[in-house]
């Protein structure tokens, strides 16, 4: 795949800012971290190059000033609240995520539970926490936050909530989504701080929208339509074109609460260090953007991807009405619709041509491949099969998997496990392959292009079931699909 974005000079400058960031403040750091930290599956398709563990790369520079903090909503775990893109709820992923750090070399001090008010569900967390030898903390919903800057800064704001204990000089404030409460155990942890005599300071990582690109770039617009469901609008940040006379771009969210910022500062340290919200950001993300050209049309994708999530979950029962108007809205910003997208034009067509549910994925060199659902495969399948024969340099009239062996899969699904659809699944078929290639060196060739399929798009004209979407996500494909139901359950 053709790269846009260096990531090397990325993991080399941006971990120079940050060291130079805690410098600015006496040696203790508190940093947001807005995204993800080492699973950025947006910020790898709109910037093909960026690895999805680039930020945790660049962290790895400066582990052993590093301290992760964790924060989660006590709302959220009451709610049993999921992460979409990996489809595991908010208090399952705080575990995963300080696994994952532990396991690369990092330090997690700790777990904060915010919008506490004595829930039974955060109680049966912390006491999971516990178990499992995690220190927990506690941070407390306060009346007219973030407003109330009298209270906030008073000893019954954040004085009430409980002070995390930190030793390193870097604390990572992070969590498993957006609406966690990470800002205010921040702004929490600065004031507490400087209670007990310490001027640490505050900055925040997070990579979109990028603050030193135009405000209608393809990939600032792709993160208004990655959060449309939050209803974040970039903005010129007037602050910064007040302080500098310079343009740069930051989010309704960040510009709305500075003022209320400025305050909290003001009440905290007699004075705010930031003239702007832009000032806040220790983003170098646009400063290594190499190709322009290739970030544009893979955010362009990414626009489209998101509207097609969107309509999918609209037509399976979902209230996000608003959230499809607005990335309709944004498509005549990037000036786009979804046939900008060469596969989605060539699932359509062959739709169109031979009635029945169809699939393309486009291959890393532009090629376009198609299949359509037969008897014994659906769509899914057999674009998998038809993708790794082109890629393997195997006939197409060739049958990887002999019909003698589909049949009595079929007839396991229907007569004994009860399923209505006898046509395999993506996984079925893998697992198929598998089984072959042991003596068959086409199904070998074949199941060793799967890694080709990484970064490559594919579309299909009906919603595929959970199986088959999973399966894409782990191949890396950014797959879009009609929303269109199936007429058979699986």
């Amino acid at each position: 795949m053709r790269q846009g974005f260096n990531n090397e000079k990325y993991i080399r400058i941006q971990s120079e800012h940050i060291r130079e960031r805690i410098e600015k403040f006496s040696g203790k750091l508190y940093l947001e971290l807005g995204g993800k930290l080492f699973d950025d599956y947006h910020a790898s398709r709109v910037l093909p190059g960026f690895r999805p563990d680039s930020k945790l790369s660049m962290l790895a520079q400066l582990r052993d000033q590093i301290e992760i903090v964790i924060v989660i909503s006590a709302e959220d775990i009451v709610k049993n609240k999921v992460r979409a893109d990996l489809g595991i709820t908010y208090d399952e992923d705080v575990l995963r995520l300080r696994e994952a750090f532990t396991d690369r070399g990092f330090m997690v001090g700790s777990v904060v539970i915010t919008h506490y008010n004595g829930q039974r569900a955060a109680d049966d967390f912390r006491k999971r926490l516990a178990r499992s030898g995690i220190k927990s903390y506690v941070h407390y919903l306060i009346d007219g936050y973030p407003h109330s800057v009298d209270l906030i800064a008073s000893d019954e704001g954040f004085g009430k909530n409980d002070y995390i204990e930190t030793e390193r000089p870097l604390v990572i404030v992070t969590a498993p989504g957006p609406g966690s409460g990470k800002m205010a155990v921040c702004l929490s942890q600065l004031y507490n701080e400087n209670r007990r005599g310490v001027e640490a300071g505050y900055a925040k990582f997070e990579t979109f929208p990028v603050w030193n690109l135009p405000l209608k770039h393809p990939v600032n617009i792709a993160y208004e339509a990655a959060t449309a469901d939050l209803n974040d609008v970039n903005m010129i940040d007037p602050f910064h074109l007040e302080a500098y006379g310079k343009t740069a771009i930051n989010y309704n969210r960040d510009i709305e609460i500075f003022p209320v910022l400025n305050a909290l500062f003001e009440g905290i340290y007699g004075e705010n260090p930031y003239k702007s919200p832009t000032d806040m950001g220790v983003n170098m993300v646009g400063f290594c953007i190499d190709d322009d050209e290739v970030c544009c049309n893979a955010s362009r994708d990414e626009i489209i991807r998101r509207y097609y999530d969107a309509t999918n979950k609209f037509v399976s029962g979902a209230d996000n009405g608003d959230e499809v108007q607005k990335i309709r809205l944004l498509f005549n910003q990037a000036r786009i619709n979804t046939d900008t997208r060469r596969v989605t034009v060539a699932a359509k067509e062959r739709r169109d041509r031979c009635g029945n549910p169809c699939a393309a994925i486009e291959l890393a060199d532009g090629t376009i491949i198609t299949s359509e659902t037969s008897e014994l495969l659906g769509p899914s399948a057999a674009l998998i099969l038809n993708a790794t024969k082109h890629l393997a340099g195997i006939d197409h009239s060739v049958k990887l998997i002999p019909q003698e062996m589909i049949e009595p899969i079929q007839k396991t699904k229907t007569e004994y496990l009860g399923g209505h659809n006898p046509r395999l699944h993506t996984d079925e078929v893998l697992v198929a392959l598998s089984v072959l290639s042991q003596a068959d060196e086409r199904c070998r060739r074949a199941l060793e292009k799967l890694p080709e399929f990484r970064g490559c798009q594919v579309h299909s004209t009906v919603m595929l079931s959970e199986v088959d979407r999973k399966i894409f996500r782990k191949l890396g494909v950014g797959l879009t699909c009609e929303p269109v139901l199936k007429k058979h359950k699986s």
